[in-house]
């Protein structure tokens, strides 16, 4: 080897140990954060998903209960995966000297409730529908 290769390799330095462990511990911490806000995306997929199907399950349980009985209705139930729901229609008053007959609009409310963790979460719905005899 001639002296001037010598010279070159002498010259050129690699990192030392101190700057790869830095290096290490900032890769280290930049894929920890990336972690975490994956986690944390996907819990709130999670939640938007359990939150979108209460109100779907809420909107057809209207759907289904579009006409009750003149003195009103209360149901409940509970689905498979855990989302308890309650029913309850009662007789829209009447203003004085009204026409409609008593018991033909009622209003009606939803309430869907579901386990989120540690958490309870509810949603509730309220429309008017119609009443009509048995």
């Amino acid at each position: 080897m001639s002296s001037s290769c010598l010279r070159a390799h002498r010259g050129q330095q690699g990192f030392s140990l101190l700057e790869m462990l830095v290096a290490v511990a900032i890769l280290g911490m930049a894929l920890g954060a990336l972690y975490q806000s994956v986690a944390g995306a996907t819990r709130n997929v999670r939640a938007d998903q359990r939150y979108a199907y209460a109100v779907e399950l809420g909107r057809s349980l209207i759907a289904d209960n579009s006409v009750v009985p003149l003195e009103g209705l209360q149901k409940n139930g509970e689905t498979s995966g855990g989302f308890v729901w309650q029913v309850a229609a009662s007789p829209v008053t009447r203003p004085r000297g009204s026409t409609l007959a008593r018991g033909r609009l009622q209003f009606i409310d939803v309430t869907v409730s579901w386990p989120d963790g540690p958490r309870q979460r509810q949603i509730n719905l309220s429309s008017v529908v119609a009443g009509q005899p048995r």
